[in-house]
Parts: structure tokens; sequence; C-alpha cells
């Protein structure tokens, strides 16, 4: 009995030393982190001769982290990047292509969102997403009620916006603002906002369709930027960045209206007292828009040989409509599958619902470079609030700066 025991043991040692051990990178959030653990638990017991090190850095160093470590070498076989950063990654050489045979482009391109094929470049597929995003209006009722407002009538139009953000700014004795009628951060979402729903709701396009020229800086871009710049400068009913951050300040009850994005939904709902709501972005002159982005997850250049074989393994897996539905139940952002996100009970879901809609007008941009064309909207505001230049100048400056940042990623 003793030897049969022995021998047991010693396969389970043999067997356990033979699997392959694959590294999977992204940067720290919870419900993320949690919901990981899950999906690599599951791929385990299903897959046992694979062992996945999960590894997680903080959003700020997670990028150094990544390029360090490639670039080494050394560090992850899957990796978490946000969509934006491809082109950085590509440049970098941090990613190999998907190969054909395990992920089809026709299978991609019939299953995924249609956003999903700013992954193509250059013919090849080179990361996909278990989950995407889009954007929708947060209202808070207990302020609602306390402006006499329908607490359960939030805006439907950018007119209605105004109106209601107007009732609701509160000041104190000196004129300070202390309860922002809608919260701005162009550094957050505000400049997806901005770009591709305001611009394309006062009848413009932010880019040419092959995304290589600016066009914003028409007569539908100067509208829609005059709109947003307004809410400031003419409405005042909002302070930039107020608390430090829109989130912030809507989870404390001193925000009315915040505009956001689904990955905060974990956040706000654990957010005691806080009576909110959640609905489709205001329309304007009867158009619809959303803004739509996503992490992605891509087989690094260090990956070959068994490596490779296992992270495809574990890259079909977390993208499956299986991990997609565990996603949006943990982390509440939405699945990437068309199938999944068409389910009727996530479709009607009171918070997920209105999100998922959204997706169905929402528009992509491609970036070249996602932090340097976000730092372009912000400054453009800046130079409004603090310098006191025109709507007019700061938005040719803006689109000056963007086309050129297209222009050298081009050269490159």
């Amino acid at each position: 009995m003793r030897l049969i025991f022995i021998m047991i043991a010693g396969l389970f040692i043999s067997n356990a030393a033979l699997a392959v051990e694959i590294e999977y990178w992204q940067y720290s959030y919870k419900t993320r982190l949690d919901a990981m653990d899950k999906l690599i638990e599951q791929f385990e017991a299903e897959n046992p001769e694979i062992k996945v090190i999960h590894t997680n850095f903080p959003y700020a160093q997670y990028r150094t982290k990544v390029a360090a470590s490639v670039g080494a070498g050394v560090g992850p076989d899957v990796v978490q990047l946000y969509y934006g950063w491809l082109h950085d990654y590509l440049k970098a050489g941090i990613l190999q292509p998907l190969s054909m045979g395990e992920f089809p482009h026709n299978k991609i391109e019939s299953e995924f969102f249609p956003m999903v094929g700013n992954m193509k470049v250059g013919g090849e597929y080179y990361a996909l997403p278990t989950a995407v995003r889009s954007l929708a209006l947060f209202w808070n009722k207990k302020l609602f009620r306390d402006a006499r407002l329908d607490p359960e009538k939030p805006p439907k139009t950018l007119d209605e916006l105004v109106m209601m953000a107007k009732k609701l700014t509160k000041r104190d004795r000196a004129g300070n603002i202390i309860q922002v009628g809608i919260t701005m951060g162009p550094i957050n979402q505000d400049h997806n906002w901005w770009r591709e729903v305001l611009v394309r709701q006062f009848g413009g396009v932010p880019y040419d369709e092959g995304n290589e020229k600016v066009l914003y800086d028409d007569a539908a871009g100067l509208a829609a930027f005059k709109y947003y710049a307004e809410l400031v400068t003419k409405h005042d009913v909002s302070v930039v960045d107020f608390m430090d951050k829109g989130e912030i300040a809507f989870k404390a009850g001193r925000a009315a209206i915040h505009i956001d994005g689904s990955f905060v939904l974990s956040t706000f709902g654990r957010a005691r007292k806080l009576e909110y709501g959640i609905t489709e972005l205001p329309e304007h002159n009867g158009i619809k828009a959303n803004f739509s982005s996503y992490w992605v997850n891509g087989i690094t250049s260090k990956a070959s040989g068994e490596k490779r074989i296992a992270a495809e393994k574990f890259l079909k897996f977390i993208t499956s409509a299986n991990a997609m539905q565990l996603w949006l139940d943990q982390v509440g952002e939405l699945p990437a599958r068309i199938s999944v996100a068409k389910r009727a009970d996530n479709q009607i879901h009171p918070e997920c619902g209105p999100f998922i809609k959204g997706l169905d007008y929402a528009f992509t941009t491609n970036f070249y470079s996602e932090s340097a064309q976000r730092k372009t909207v912000v400054d453009m505001l800046d130079r409004i609030l603090l310098l006191g230049m025109s709507v007019e100048e700061s938005l040719k400056i803006a689109a000056s700066e963007d086309q050129k940042i297209i222009d050298e990623a081009h050269i490159q």
C-alpha cells in the first residue's frame, strides 16, 4: 500500500513539474483581480497541464513594468493593455500576432462588436477583449428631489441637461460652488464624451474614415466644444475636477449628474446611502451617440514554443462567452461578444442595461497615442479657463496638436 502511495505521489509531483507555466499581467483593480482569479481557477481545472501565474501592478507603474520586462525577455506571456496603447506596444515590439488557426478572423469579425477591429493592424489581430465599456449618465435621485426635480426623470437631451444642472447647482454665501450640477473632467471620460459623442451630435465627425486626418476643427466641432466649455464659462454649473475627480464628487453626494464608463459601477455600488440611477447619454437634435473603449489581452513576444500554445489556450478561455458573463457579473464591464451582450437578462439589467444599449451606437477612437491625444483636450479647455483664450482659437491649436501626433505616428 505504501508503495502505491509513493508511486501516486511521485506521479503527481512529476505531472506538476511537467506543467507549462505562463504569466498573466494586469493592473491593480480589486474587482478585476478577483474576477481573473476565478477564471484562472476554472481554466486550470480544465487544463491541469498549464499553470497561470497572476501578477498585477499599480496603474501608474504598469506600462513601465511591462515594457521593461518584455524587453528583457521576462515577465508576462499574456498581457492586458488598454486598446489605445496598441500602436505604442507594437512599436516597442511587445506583442506578437494571434495565430489564424486559433483565432480565425472571420469568427472575430462576426462574433465580437465591430470596435474590436481596431486590434487588427497590417492584416493581423494582436489582441482581444474580455469586456468592453461604454458611457452613460448617472444621476443622484436625492439631489433631484431636493431641487424639486422628478427623481425618476433624468435629462434626455443636452438642453434638458443644462436646464436641470442649473437647478441642481448649489453655492455658499460667498458664491462658491459647493455642489455641482454636472461633473467636468476632460482628463477622465469627458475627452471621450466631447470627441466621439458631442462632435457627432452637433453634426460632425472627429476624424476621417482612415483616422489619419483631424476633422473636428469645423463648425460642428466648434459648436460641440462651445457647449462643453459653456457649462463652466456661461452656465456656471460645474467646476473642472471638482473634489479632484468627478467620480469622487458623485460618490460623496456633491455632484448631481455624472457621465462615466461602466467600470465605475462597482465603485458606486459600494457607496452607502448613494441613491442613483443610470440612463443612456442625452441626445441632441434626435442624434444618439456613445463612446466605447476596452482593455484587451495579447500574447507577448516573449511567449514561444509550448508557452505560446498555452498562452493561446488561456487567451481563448478568458475571451469566451462564459468568461464574459462572469466578468459582467463580477466587474460590471460589458461583454465583448454580441451574443452575450444581447442576452435578455443583460439587456434589461437596471445598471448594465443602459451601457449595453449604448454599444449599438458607440464609436471608438483609434488612438495613436491615447495619453497625448487626451492631453490635447485637457489643454484645450485649460487655455479657455486659465488664459482666457477664445473657444475658436483653442480648438484650432488642439486640432493642430492632434494632427501632429497622428502624422508623427505614421512617419514612425
